[in-house]
């Protein structure tokens, strides 16, 4: 795995990324108060027949410039980006939390473009169980995080033991996010401008609500996988039932065991296999690039599945 940075529409975009530069692609897109680091024992994984390419998300760790809105569909559209600026092809992108909601509005935005996505752990503002949710009082966090400059101003110089709380109530066990994935994830949000990046995602819900909100004028056919860890409270089959709603036709969904929140930190092993089998099910396989298929036996060349 290497690191380096990408430049998008003006912004410095810190990026790992591992795998063969010509095979077919993982985008995975982290969530709050995450960085790309939640992605470090999976992309290993992932990367010995694939492309992947993780980054931190505009504004957050490595990644600096200040994102112009928190709104998904602008987030969706550097990331559309950034998958053209790294030459990624046959794209899955998944995101966690936040990224999760950031996969769906490119999803909605730019289907064709996307061999599939995988959404986990998190409601899609607009989209049931979404209405449900954010009338749940133990989710006071949304209201909060969306208050202007206000939670900046309390959590500053706090953030290590404000992330613990969440780390720690959403995650199976306490235990599962060391305290080096703790602090390099409160160091991914030190600077002021991280901080609101973050929290800028969650001023963002209501105009994301409103665009999530107007149906597909067809439905949408790009396989989906929605996952949820063992323990993260809900019922899959209501946010399944929502995503059949807004008009997504190939849906399925899948738990992660021994898990809450945060699936990558709390069981990478079982959530890098059900990724890769995820691009196996749905017949994605290494691109075929004619340039590079001579025949000589050091190549494979696998035609996509339709």
């Amino acid at each position: 795995m290497q690191t380096r940075t990408v430049e998008v529409e003006g912004l410095a975009i810190a990026i790992r990324e591992a795998g063969p530069p010509d095979a077919s692609g993982f985008l995975l897109l982290h969530g709050w108060p995450q960085s790309s680091y939640a992605f470090e024992a999976i992309i290993d994984r992932l990367a010995k027949d694939q492309r992947v390419v993780a980054p931190d998300l505009p504004g957050i760790g490595g990644s600096h410039g200040m994102p112009g809105s928190g709104e998904k569909a602008y987030l969706a559209k550097l990331m559309d980006r950034l998958i053209n600026a790294c030459g990624l092809r046959q794209v899955i992108v998944a995101g966690h939390d936040v990224g999760g909601q950031i996969a769906y509005a490119l999803l909605r935005d730019k289907p064709a473009e996307l061999s599939g996505a995988v959404i986990m752990d998190v409601v899609i503002p607009g989209v049931a169980p979404w209405e449900k949710v954010i009338r749940n009082p133990h989710i006071w966090h949304f209201a909060f995080h969306a208050i202007p400059a206000l939670p900046e101003l309390l959590v500053s110089g706090h953030e290590r033991a404000y992330f613990d709380f969440f780390f720690d109530i959403l995650s199976k066990e306490k235990s599962a996010i060391p305290a080096k994935a703790r602090d390099i994830y409160t160091k991914a949000y030190s600077r002021p401008e991280s901080l609101k990046a973050g929290f800028d995602w969650y001023r963002a819900f209501a105009d994301d609500a409103k665009a999530n909100s107007v149906p597909s004028a067809t439905p949408i056919t790009t396989p989906v996988l929605y996952l949820r860890g063992s323990a993260a409270p809900g019922d899959i089959a209501d946010y399944l039932d929502g995503f059949r709603s807004a008009g997504l036709s190939r849906v399925e969904g899948d738990i992660i065991a021994d898990s809450g929140h945060f699936a990558a930190d709390e069981n990478p092993t079982a959530l890098a296999a059900r990724l890769a089998r995820f691009r196996e099910e749905i017949g994605a396989p290494n691109a075929c690039r004619p340039e590079v298929c001579s025949g000589s036996g050091t190549t494979t060349c696998i035609k996509t599945k339709t």
